[in-house]
């Protein structure tokens, strides 16, 4: 689908400034690889959640309750290993300030911009 003429204006002038301001393109590229998941946290959950499935229908089939929980447990833990995002504790290991702050601040600045845009236009 073809953009209209004002999308191309649009996607020029973002275009323009990203190649203009390196402090934007390093926040960009930084808030999108932040919260990318980890692939060894995806393969090392997958593998404790099936193993944690296994436990469990072994421990039905057999009729030993507590291990039916322990695999249960096992299940979940491997679930939120897998789903964990690969940024998250770092950040406050360093001591930096938490995500919202300049993140708020970078969105407010940037709605200022399409306002004034926005305004310029008409």
């Amino acid at each position: 689908m073809p953009l209209s003429e004002h999308e191309q204006r649009l996607l020029e002038q973002l275009e323009k400034q990203l190649h203009e301001d390196h402090r934007f393109a390093s926040n960009m590229k930084s808030a999108a690889t932040t919260g990318a998941y980890s692939t060894r946290n995806l393969a090392l959950g997958a593998l404790l959640a099936v193993a944690g499935v296994i436990v469990l229908i072994w421990s039905i089939s057999s009729q030993l309750i507590p291990v039916g929980v322990v695999g249960f447990a096992i299940m979940f833990a491997g679930v939120y290993l897998a789903l964990s995002r690969k940024g998250r504790g770092r950040e406050k290991a360093r001591g930096g300030a938490s995500p919202s702050g300049p993140r708020s601040s970078f969105m407010t600045e940037l709605e200022h911009k399409w306002e004034q845009r926005k305004r310029e236009e008409s």
